[in-house]
């Protein structure tokens, strides 16, 4: 059995009736904040510290992942943002201003997420590992 063919009717617009399509780049849109290079660098740093499992740094723009396990950047990927949504909808519900930072801790895998302007990183760690200092560490 052959398929049909479908038909296609064929528009034709007048050259008045093309619509115009305009994007405007700022040229400081395309250079990194300041705040995004030292988040970077810091994360560079932490990254190959013990225990530290990876990162996952997010702004408007971009993401940046990295993942000692690569098959596992859906689930982080998924935690990292459901977090960010959830202490969002607690900030507002219980108005508690501003949150700083988000620190969850399992049985095995702990992560820390915070907001450092336009930047959104969460990074994830072995229990083990001081999340006092990773924070620190992200701010310096």
């Amino acid at each position: 059995m052959t398929p049909k063919k479908r038909r296609t009717k064929r528009i034709s617009l007048e050259e008045e009736e093309k619509p115009e399509i305009a994007i405007d780049f700022p040229e400081e849109a395309s250079m990194p904040s300041v705040v995004e290079d030292r988040m970077k660098k810091n994360i560079d740093r932490i990254k190959t510290q013990d225990g530290v499992i990876g990162y996952i740094l997010r702004n408007s723009k971009s993401a940046s992942i990295d993942l000692k396990d690569p098959t596992k950047i859906i689930d982080y990927a998924t935690l990292s943002s459901s977090a960010f949504e959830a202490s969002e909808e607690l900030s507002e519900t219980f108005d508690l201003g501003d949150i700083k930072h988000t620190f969850v801790e399992g049985n095995i895998v702990k992560f820390l997420s915070l907001t450092d302007g336009e930047n959104k990183v969460s990074v994830f760690m072995d229990k083990k590992v001081n999340h006092k200092r990773i924070y620190k560490d992200l701010l310096d």
